[in-house]
């Protein structure tokens, strides 16, 4: 467990930025782990905290009850419907800045005006983008027990997605392979000097 909550640069020196910027302080950090269902946010969020102690929110938690309906009933969410969501979501995040915490959150954030909308006025916030091949995703998806979102909608989510654009907080990194391994890498991406201090 780390000892205090890490400030992480936005664009660490030596490692392959997704933009330019330049380095961009935070008191608190938020990890948003993001991408599409089946990538492995939960997973990946929850090695994250065990390893951080830092707070945790799942993002699917967060959704209005509608949402969860409509998903299960195998409908992909518009923007209407998310926008509920993502204001849920920053407003949880802006609570954990508040308070001096850092956070990890789940989050599919799949277009960039999703993720303006968390980033705005929150300055802890970087993602962490997972990738994953479509067959990785349908496979994991095909033994995923318990969860309102259908494998059916997998489709609509990678069409949605944009990737991380140059300056925008964070970084891209496989979600295959083993969970530890995973965070190990998205741990050397987003620290300064091979890990987060």
């Amino acid at each position: 467990m780390f000892e205090s909550p890490a400030t992480v640069l936005a664009h660490p020196a030596g490692s392959a930025a997704v933009g330019q910027a330049a380095p961009m302080k935070a008191k608190t950090t938020t990890l948003v782990v993001m991408g599409v269902s089946g990538v492995g946010k939960s997973t990946v969020a929850e090695e994250l905290v065990r390893r951080t102690g830092w707070v945790f929110a799942e993002g699917d938690d967060l959704h209005p009850e509608e949402n969860r309906r409509k998903m299960a009933a195998g409908h992909p969410l518009t923007d209407d419907d998310r926008w509920p969501w993502l204001r849920r979501v920053a407003g949880w995040i802006g609570e954990q800045e508040a308070a001096g915490r850092s956070a990890v959150v789940t989050c599919s954030a799949l277009r960039r005006k999703y993720r303006d909308v968390l980033v705005e006025g929150h300055p802890s916030v970087r993602f962490v983008h997972l990738q994953a091949s479509p067959d990785a995703l349908a496979s994991r998806l095909a033994t995923r027990r318990g969860h309102y979102m259908p494998a059916s909608l997998l489709q609509s989510q990678l069409d949605t997605l944009e990737p991380l654009e140059p300056g925008e907080p964070g970084r891209t990194v496989s979600g295959e392979g083993d969970p530890g391994a995973v965070v190990d890498r998205v741990l050397a991406e987003l620290a300064p000097t091979g890990g987060v201090a």
